[in-house]
């Protein structure tokens, strides 16, 4: 099969290895082999190739780790579900291995990449928003990176919730997607201080919750502009700096930072992993949510994608399709 493969570490472009016959992955106890109908493209792969992510799967790996596929044989054969991929048998290729406890049916509304994009991403969001933040209707919501793909989910998810959604982003192209998701207010960091707008608009008040996949400034810049009671969600670092939070303040200003590691889900309540899916299944169903997909490129096309997505090239999700 045709794989992608990764054999040192380092940055996407220059580590990631196109093989034209890789061995077909064989599953172990409690896996499944799938035909990979579309790989989702995540940060994380970048971090993961460059050796900085927290999952470091034994070299040689192909990796991406979210994907859509279509179950090869056994009792599931024909099934077409979405997972994250076992690694060091990842998505970038034309098969892959997951976990068979933790594939979900893909929803039917959707179609193959935006199924592909649905699980790790609007998964983060809705624990975020709603199990960490416990977001409530009407209540301000600042979203971070909100054209990215986890803040585009976050900002889909928080006006189903019935937030008043105020968007960041970086360049006029993003702006106009952000707005597209149906975000209230749209902020260009690049030109406007989010923390005035955001005060600006909400009388003073400042948001209620604040979804952060970016840390560095814009963590510090929302401590300036978090409401009375409000909550921070920490949910990466996108910027590269993990910002060291000033307690004293939380303290005073009586806001509460608050961690999301939505693998620990995964690993301690399943449960709640399913029954978040059932929910976004039913919001996709309805319309409501539908994953902001701005490129779908061939197998071969993965490691420039990545690339992308590591430099905040992308608005969306880019998606491989084999």
């Amino acid at each position: 099969m045709r794989a992608w493969q990764i054999a040192e570490l380092g940055a996407p472009l220059d580590v990631m290895k196109l093989v034209a016959d890789a061995d077909r992955p064989v599953p172990g106890e409690g896996q499944l082999l799938v035909r990979v109908r579309a790989a989702a493209v995540n940060f994380p792969d970048a971090l993961m190739a460059a050796g900085r992510y927290q999952v470091r799967p034994p070299l040689p790996y192909t990796p991406g780790v979210e994907l859509c596929g279509e179950v090869v044989d056994g009792p599931r054969a024909g099934e077409r579900l979405i997972g994250t991929a076992a690694l060091p048998a990842g998505a970038f290729a034309e098969y892959a291995l997951t976990d068979a406890a933790g594939a979900l049916p893909a929803p039917v509304s959707l179609d193959d990449a935006e199924a592909a994009a649905l699980l790790i991403a609007y998964q983060t969001a809705w624990f975020a928003l709603h199990r960490r933040a416990r977001l409530a209707s009407g209540e301000t919501l600042l979203v971070h990176a909100a054209a990215g793909g986890v803040g585009s989910a976050a900002v889909q998810l928080g006006k189903a919730a019935g937030a008043f959604v105020i968007a960041v982003v970086g360049g006029a192209e993003k702006a106009d997607a952000a707005r597209n998701l149906g975000a209230d207010l749209v902020v260009d960091r690049k030109s406007e201080d989010f923390a005035a707008a955001v005060r600006a608009a909400t009388g003073g008040r400042g948001a209620d919750v604040v979804f952060d996949p970016v840390g560095g400034s814009a963590y510090t810049g929302s401590t300036k502009c978090i409401a009375f009671e409000g909550r921070i969600v920490v949910v990466g670092f996108a910027s590269g700096e993990i910002p060291a939070p000033q307690l004293g303040q939380a303290l005073v200003k009586n806001y509460s930072v608050l961690g999301l590691h939505w693998g620990l889900y995964v690993a301690k309540d399943p449960g709640a992993v399913r029954d978040c899916h059932d929910a976004l299944t039913a919001l996709a169903a309805d319309g409501v949510v539908r994953p902001l997909i701005s490129d779908r490129v061939p197998l071969s096309g993965a490691a420039d994608a990545v690339h992308r997505v590591a430099t905040g090239a992308s608005i969306g999700r880019i998606v491989v399709v084999p």
